[in-house]
C-alpha cells in the first residue's frame, strides 16, 4: 500500500485539523495507533510542523469528510498522488566523485577478461569515454602505474546483468564475424583462382 508524503508529519496535521479517528490516520499513514495517539497527546513530534496532505494532493477534502463521517472508512490516498514509474532515461551515466578513481582498474579488467568487447561498451559499461580507455590499454594514461584490474561490479560501476548482457552481444558479434569470414572467399585467393583457370 502506498504511503502519503512525510507520513509522520501528515499524521501531525490529521490530529490537528480534522475529527478522524486514530486507527484512520494510523493506517493511512503507515504508523500505529498508539504512535498517533502519542501525537495527539504531545508526546511524539511535538514540534514537528504539520503537513497539509489536501494542499499537495496526497488526499482530497471530500475523501477526509466521507471517513469523518464514517469511523470504519479507510482513506484512500488520491490518484495523482500514486508514484510515477521510474523512467530509466538514455543519457549519459553519472559517476559519484569518490568512484571515478575506480573507473581504469574497471577498464583493465574488461581490456583484459573481455576482448571481444567494443571500446562502444566499455564506455556504456563504465561510464568513460573511448580516449581513456585507449590510455589504459596503451598504458599511456596519467596513473598507469597504480592501475590495478578490479572487477567493475565490485567497484559498482555497473551491474552484473548489464555486463553479462553486453558481453553475449560482443559474443554474437564476433560469432557472425566469423561466419562472414569463412562465407566469402578472400579478394587476393580469388583473384589467383581465377588466374589459374584461365
Amino acid at each position: 500500500m502506498s504511503l502519503p508524503l512525510m507520513p509522520k508529519a501528515t499524521a501531525v496535521w490529521l490530529v490537528e485539523n480534522t475529527a478522524l479517528t486514530f486507527d484512520q490516520i494510523a493506517e493511512f499513514c503507515g504508523l500505529h495507533a498508539l504512535e498517533v495517539q502519542a501525537i495527539a497527546d504531545g508526546e511524539v513530534a511535538a514540534q514537528m510542523q504539520g503537513l497539509d496532505p489536501v494542499a499537495n494532493g496526497q488526499i482530497t477534502a471530500e475523501e477526509i469528510k466521507r471517513c469523518e463521517q464514517d469511523p470504519t472508512a479507510h482513506l484512500q490516498l488520491a490518484e495523482q498522488a500514486q508514484p510515477v514509474p521510474l523512467v530509466k532515461h538514455k543519457g549519459p551515466r553519472y559517476t559519484p566523485i569518490s568512484k571515478r578513481q575506480d573507473k581504469p582498474d574497471a577498464i583493465a579488467w574488461l581490456l583484459k577478461n573481455h576482448p571481444e568487447l567494443s571500446d562502444g561498451q566499455i564506455s556504456k559499461l563504465v561510464g568513460t569515454t573511448k580516449p581513456t580507455i585507449g590510455a589504459v590499454r596503451d598504458r599511456t594514461h596519467w596513473n598507469s602505474p597504480n592501475i590495478k584490474p578490479r572487477h567493475p561490479v565490485a567497484l559498482g560501476l555497473c551491474t552484473l546483468p548489464e555486463l553479462e548482457a553486453a558481453v553475449n552481444r560482443a559474443s554474437k558479434g564476433k560469432k557472425r564475424a566469423v561466419v562472414d569470414d569463412i562465407g566469402e572467399p578472400i579478394a587476393g585467393e580469388s583473384a589467383d583462382a581465377t588466374r589459374a583457370a584461365s
